[in-house]
């Protein structure tokens, strides 16, 4: 592995990072399950994303919605676990 891609240079990656790489393939799993959803089902109804901003049932709508709630969701708890946690 490159230095750029380590966190200490012995081949290990920190926690922190590790986690937030987890977060990031999260989100774009739901994105994608979303589209996978919009393309498959035919008759869905509209969403609201926080029951404010009204989403169309197309597969870019689904994809957006799956994501940005996974990302708020997830993005509350792992900034509560960041605060609460020591730092190294």
């Amino acid at each position: 592995m490159s230095e750029s891609a380590t966190a200490d240079g012995a081949g290990h990656v920190s926690g922190r990072r590790l986690v937030i790489g987890i977060y990031v393939g999260l989100i774009a799993f739901a994105g994608m399950m979303g589209y996978i959803l919009g393309v498959i089902v035919n008759d869905l109804r509209a969403v609201s994303l926080l029951g404010l901003i009204p989403i169309p049932p197309t597969p870019i709508g689904l994809a957006v919605y799956g994501a940005v709630t996974i990302a708020l969701l997830l993005g509350v708890l792992l900034l509560l676990v960041m605060y609460v946690a020591p730092e190294e």
